[in-house]
């Protein structure tokens, strides 16, 4: 879709160098990106950018002067474009990567909420708001999220959140049913706390909120580490089974496979315990009875992969989300084009709800951890919402 003037987009960033995540999804606004077999053009202009930090290899500069906009003092400033009026029809918020402390859970305190808090000022104080993506977490704090959710409900803007791996392709191509029964659920994933097992976290919730009854919230929560994992597994906690599945998906085995090329059962052979040293847990009880778990399986696997067990199939259902490799990492193509979406439909293509729940596990996950692994009632996580019809996530 094309119009006489393209939608004006101000990025607000922490940093923007190369391979951070305001290099990935403001480079495709600014140059275009692949979307479904040819390269796509977006009706949209980017006009203006603030960025928080300038560390060695900043790039906005740069990109300021080769795309012809301006880089402001100030987030309002970016918003109305030098003006006294907010002069955008779109905000990217991408505060991820930059020199931030962290908390006593481990979270890196990212000013997303501070970054989306003086966009909702210039909303008020001009009268008019527009659509905000909001890069990966809302906040670390789910009091702050729900927070600047409500602002959006409030003056009537679409926020869309959250992560590119429940948008992009999945191998095989696995969509559950809407409304379908799941009476338990898997994920498995690699990386860092606060960082890749929001990914994780968020490629389940993506697919357990698909089930009967839509999302009602989560109970419970609890976080082990080391040998518990494995003890937790072998007293039925979790899945072998489903793990199992999971690991069927992954096309980055550790071990054998790296070394000399040989496929390998590591469940099976119990090499995954001795390849993975430090094995993590992120035990999910949901309101409605459904029990989910989050594996961080360092050392063994480099892919996300996700498993259930389906009311009335014998067999588990289970998929990758597959993610394409730097530097082009084309799994952030599938998001831009949700982003899109919104700025062309005014409409967010799946709930907020998904990323403030998600990052609302997370944060008590982790507090499970500071106090020492304990199982915490979550009864603040109610959040209450529905999928939507189709999972938007890539098919072409």
């Amino acid at each position: 879709m094309t119009t006489d003037t393209p939608r004006r987009i101000a990025v607000v960033a922490s940093i923007y160098t190369h391979l951070s995540h305001a290099q990935h999804f403001a480079d495709r606004f600014l140059v275009g990106y692949p979307r479904e077999g040819e390269w796509h053009k977006p009706d949209t202009r980017v006009v203006s950018l603030y960025v928080d930090q300038r560390p060695q290899g900043d790039q906005s500069a740069d990109r300021a002067r080769e795309f012809g906009f301006r880089v402001y003092p100030s987030i309002a400033a970016a918003l109305r474009c030098g003006g006294d009026k907010l002069a955008v029809d779109g905000v990217l918020i991408i505060a991820e990567h930059g020199d931030y402390p962290r908390n006593e859970r481990g979270q890196k305190l990212y000013p997303r909420y501070e970054f989306f808090k003086q966009c909702v000022q210039v909303f008020q104080k001009d009268g008019r708001s527009v659509p905000v993506y909001n890069d990966k977490h809302l906040s670390f704090s789910f009091d702050k999220a729900t927070e600047m959710l409500d602002d959006a409900r409030r003056l009537g803007f679409p926020v869309l959140a959250g992560s590119s791996v429940p948008v992009t392709w999945r191998l095989p191509d696995l969509e559950l049913p809407l409304g379908c029964h799941i009476e338990e659920a898997l994920m498995i994933g690699r990386g860092s706390s606060d960082s890749h097992d929001f990914h994780a976290l968020e490629g389940m919730q993506c697919m357990v909120e698909r089930r009967q009854g839509g999302e009602t919230g989560v109970k419970a929560v609890q976080y082990l580490a080391g040998k518990a994992v494995w003890r937790a597994m072998d007293e039925g906690r979790w899945s072998r089974e489903l793990l199992e599945a999971a690991l069927s998906r992954s096309d980055s085995l550790g071990g054998l496979t790296e070394e000399d090329g040989r496929t390998q059962d590591l469940l099976g052979s119990g090499e995954l315990v001795k390849l993975v040293e430090k094995p993590a847990a992120y035990l999910i009880e949901y309101n409605d009875g459904l029990k989910a778990t989050m594996l961080m399986l360092n050392g063994a696997v480099r892919d996300f992969d996700f498993a259930a067990r389906l009311q009335g199939q014998s067999e588990p259902a289970s998929c990758q989300f597959f993610l394409p490799p730097t530097p082009n990492v084309t799994y952030s193509a599938c998001l831009v084009a949700r982003i899109e979406d919104m700025l062309t439909h005014g409409k967010a293509p799946y709930p907020a709800e998904r990323t403030l729940l998600v990052g609302g596990m997370l944060e008590s996950c982790l507090e499970s951890r500071l106090q020492g692994y304990k199982v915490l009632e979550t009864l603040h996580l109610g959040v209450q919402y529905h999928a939507p019809t189709e999972s938007q996530h890539a098919r072409a």
